[in-house]
């Protein structure tokens, strides 16, 4: 074993979820430490240079990164490597463009583009509560965060609305049957539906069973279920298709009526 912090990534062993392609060179980009795990992350350049096609090469990224023109959730990243996750909201003012990290259907990254007054607020997923240092309670959230003095009603699992010019939990949802919950993780992973009721495993995973709008049942561990709404009503846009995965059948019938609208 090699020792001290590991700096590169090869492309081959880069998540699938970024879709690179396998022929376009050796190495991919290493997420910086920061937010979000490595393989749960994007980084800023595979979003400018390969997803939004604003530079064509990493100098050309490098440039617009120090130009200052990027902001993830609201701060200015120099840092090209910054890794972007799950609800991150990526401002380009000069252009005046928001968007918001998803998943698709099929699990791999979405950048959805939002207006200006979705940008100004995000989702987080409450990981834990605690008490610190001369009794002020807090809450740990997915991506990092530290926010004090929350509402008491507020427990792990939950979702809280965060403002992000104030840093503060302006509302929340609960974890609970009858809401609606995006899926981030497993096989699963990108589709949206209705809590329907959950499963305690003592010593093993706890398992959460989801409906969604057309139907389809399934189940999936509580770490992967991230509440979006109350009741059907989700408080983030929603990306085209609305979360909804459908059958190799059901994609195929599909292609084949919008070849025959075409013809």
């Amino acid at each position: 074993m090699t020792r001290g912090p590991k700096k590169h990534l090869k492309r081959l062993n880069a998540p699938k979820k970024w879709m690179l392609d396998k022929l376009g060179g050796k190495f991919a980009p290493r997420p910086s430490p920061g937010p979000h795990k490595l393989r749960e992350s994007m980084p800023l350049i595979v979003l400018l240079r390969n997803k939004l096609k604003y530079a064509l090469t990493y100098q050309e990224t490098k440039k617009v990164t120090m130009s200052r023109a990027i902001k993830v959730d609201g701060k200015v990243r120099t840092d090209m490597c910054f890794p972007t996750g799950f609800m991150d909201v990526i401002s380009i003012d000069k252009t005046g463009e928001y968007f918001r990290m998803l998943f698709d259907v099929k699990g791999r990254f979405l950048i959805h583009r939002i207006k200006k007054e979705e940008a100004s607020y995000k989702l987080c997923r409450v990981k834990a509560v605690k008490v610190v240092a001369k009794g002020i309670p807090t809450i740990t959230t997915h991506d990092g965060r530290t926010i004090r003095y929350p509402d008491p009603l507020i427990k792990a699992n939950d979702t809280v609305k965060f403002d992000i010019a104030s840093g503060k939990a302006v509302d929340f949802i609960k974890f609970e049957p009858g809401n609606l919950a995006y899926i981030t993780g497993g096989q699963n992973c990108g589709r949206i539906g209705i809590i329907t009721h959950k499963e305690k495993h003592p010593g093993s995973f706890d398992i959460v069973h989801i409906k969604d709008s057309v139907g389809h049942s399934f189940a999936t561990r509580m770490s992967n279920v991230f509440p979006i709404g109350k009741g059907k009503q989700a408080w983030i846009s929603l990306p085209r298709g609305k979360g909804v995965r459908l059958s190799i059948a059901e994609e195929r019938d599909r292609r084949l009526a919008a070849k025959a609208k075409e013809m």
